[in-house]
């Protein structure tokens, strides 16, 4: 069962798009904000938002190395 939740994990990461995340999640900004295009995330947010995945997916390829051996 491990192994089946950090593949889930593996792929969530692998899948991972920051622009593609930001667009769906605009309806629920909605009631929020007063302009949501406003929001979007600068060239340094998506980047940074990047560098987060790279480290889940080295967290969880070490996980999976680690529940391996």
């Amino acid at each position: 069962m491990v192994y089946v939740l950090l593949c889930v994990f593996a792929v969530m990461g692998l899948v991972h798009r920051p622009q593609l995340l930001w667009r769906a999640n605009r309806p629920f900004q909605r009631p929020f904000v007063k302009d949501y295009d406003a929001t979007e995330p600068t060239t340094a947010g998506y980047t940074m938002t990047r560098i987060v995945g790279v480290v889940f997916l080295a967290v969880v390829a070490f996980m999976i190395f680690t529940q391996a051996t």
